[in-house]
């Protein structure tokens, strides 16, 4: 019988980062999503580093028009980020995780 305590809490995230090569904004991207990814996903994310210049086929596909682009594909609905990822609040209300670094969204603008 498993440990509840060891399961990870909320949906497991599926994240793609299209980057362009070893640039230094690709490389703060990269440290970005994963500080992140370590910090609020430990043990329920899968993420993926994808090289536009070494696949650039995908990135047609994904329509990736700049880059560092992040692609949330799951859970639902899909998002894309566009930067370094050094918005971490924005990223972080993206991702749904706004409880994790204690916003409250509200229904209404009053």
């Amino acid at each position: 019988m498993k440990d509840a305590a060891a399961e990870p809490a909320g949906p497991y995230y599926v994240l793609r980062l299209y980057v362009t090569g070893p640039t230094v904004r690709s490389a703060r991207a990269i440290s970005n999503i994963r500080k992140i990814c370590e910090t609020y996903l430990e043990g329920r994310h899968n993420l993926e580093v994808v090289d536009i210049s070494l696949h650039a086929a995908l990135a047609q596909l994904e329509q990736i028009i700049a880059a560092p682009t992040l692609i949330k594909k799951f859970p639902l609905p899909v998002c894309r980020f566009i930067g370094d990822m050094s918005q971490t609040e924005h990223i972080m209300l993206g991702l749904g995780l706004h409880e994790a670094v204690g916003i409250t969204l509200s229904a209404s603008n009053s």
